[in-house]
């Protein structure tokens, strides 16, 4: 058997098409890690860390850490100014990135639908919720028995 390396992937990629006006939602898997990452930064364009006080607003990163650790990036009312490339990098594994395409109405004749075209940022928020909850209170529940 192989020593498993951390790593991480954007789940849907490597090229995600969303439609103007919608919400960006990007989801970083981390596996094979012997312990969570201290954290986990997303990139656009490879030069800017994601801010989420930043003046373009709508943006959120929920980080849930176990076995393996996910994080989420959802990016509210995409224009495309926020096309580019988007890059997750955790502290203890190589980064993975996907390009998205943020499209006027146009529709690509290779159009692969991904994660991020699917949700809006309501139902994508009140999710993470969800499954923050449930695993809040699977981990009391363990941690109680």
């Amino acid at each position: 058997m192989g020593i498993s390396v951390p790593s991480a992937r954007i789940l849907g990629g490597p090229d995600l098409h969303v439609d103007m006006g919608s919400t960006i939602n990007l989801t970083c898997l981390i596996q094979f890690s012997p312990e969570p990452p201290a954290y986990v930064f997303w990139y656009h364009e490879d030069e800017q860390v994601i801010s989420y006080d930043s003046a373009r607003g709508g943006v959120s990163v929920v980080t849930e850490k176990g076995a393996a650790t996910t994080s989420y990036l959802l990016v509210q009312d995409a224009a495309p100014a926020d096309s580019g490339r988007y890059s997750c990098a955790p502290s203890n594994a190589d980064l993975a990135s996907v390009r998205v395409h943020v499209l006027n109405g146009e529709r690509p004749a290779a159009m692969q639908t991904g994660s991020a075209g699917l949700s809006d940022s309501s139902r994508a928020i009140a999710l993470l919720l969800a499954a923050s909850l449930l695993h809040a209170r699977l981990r009391s529940a363990l941690l109680a028995s």
